[in-house]
């Protein structure tokens, strides 16, 4: 499927994951016409050939960007997509009525997936004739340059919808993680969001600044977790006697920072000096520095893992 000059895919939703799936997908199809991107946006055609090259760093190999199918209705978007990928907005109602209206008209074979961040495919598949069909791809922004998506079934979804995608994006370079049970944040989102809380905590308590407590986690567990993971870096840490000498040493100490723990809560009052720190200290990032950084990272990764092959 990698280059099958057949293959045609179709986005649903035009907004920043949409244009970032669409980069991702145009580096690996043999041509543009093979993407088709529905919104409903008026002036979608105006937007994607204004929107779109942002996402490209490399001009070495120049992309036809008018050669983009973009459709006007729903119907004329699906019926002959191999792959129907939404990335609308995150409203349960809009997206049972989207994936009740694309069942219709798209073929009975095309992989239908969700890139949403936290509506799960047994609530979306409600009024679906087949919920079988239906899977939850959800990236970790930006697609274009993160490998992972963790891919996020019904009870009902077939077992073969999630091999195919599976393969898709193995074959792709990406990481696609089958999550056992749907559960609210995925996996990825709920790592990261607990990990928010005690930061926002340590800066509510007055312990550290918001800058330098990102000058912590990006001098610490941001390279290491590049390499390893929680389970890896602490089996790791115990030295001969791995996860369990780590907690036979410091046991203790990682249960007492469990139990102090902050429990922050949105709207408890800490939004204002958080936010106004944050924005301070940062303004408008960067996100194409952020992106260059972040592919140079993983490249650097990835050509260290080939050397153990």
């Amino acid at each position: 499927m990698e280059h099958d000059p057949n293959l045609r895919i179709t986005l649903v939703g035009a907004g920043t994951i949409g244009l970032s799936f669409a980069a991702f997908h145009l580096s690996h199809l043999n041509s543009p016409s093979q993407l088709t991107i529905y919104d409903t946006r008026p002036d979608l055609k105006s937007y994607v050939l204004e929107s779109l090259p942002k996402f490209f760093n490399d001009h070495s190999n120049p992309i036809s960007f008018a050669d983009i199918n973009v459709a006007t209705s729903l119907r004329d978007a699906v019926s002959t997509a191999h792959i129907i990928q939404e990335s609308g907005p995150e409203n349960l109602q809009i997206k049972q009525a989207l994936w009740k209206e694309v069942e219709k008209h798209a073929p009975r074979d095309a992989l239908l997936w969700s890139s949403t961040s936290g509506i799960p495919a047994s609530q979306q598949s409600q009024d679906m004739q087949d919920k079988t069909r239906l899977l939850v791809v959800h990236p970790y922004n930006p697609p274009h340059v993160m490998p992972l998506l963790e891919l996020v079934p019904a009870p009902t979804t077939s077992q073969n919808v999630i091999e195919r995608t599976q393969e898709f994006w193995r074959a792709r370079g990406r990481v696609p993680i089958h999550l056992k049970k749907e559960i609210t944040g995925f996996v990825a989102n709920r790592l990261a969001f607990a990990l928010l809380r005690e930061s926002i905590h340590l800066v509510q308590a007055g312990v550290v600044s918001v800058e330098e407590l990102d000058t912590i986690v990006e001098s610490s567990m941001g390279p290491r977790w590049a390499v390893a993971g929680p389970f890896k870096s602490y089996h790791a840490g115990g030295g001969p006697g791995g996860l369990e000498g780590f907690f036979k040493n410091i046991g203790q100490t990682v249960q007492e920072c469990w139990a102090d723990a902050g429990q922050v809560n949105v709207g408890d009052g800490w939004e204002e000096e958080v936010f106004k720190q944050t924005s301070d200290a940062y303004g408008l990032v960067d996100t194409k520095e952020r992106d260059r950084i972040t592919k140079r990272v993983l490249n650097a990764i990835g050509e260290e893992k080939e050397k153990r092959i």
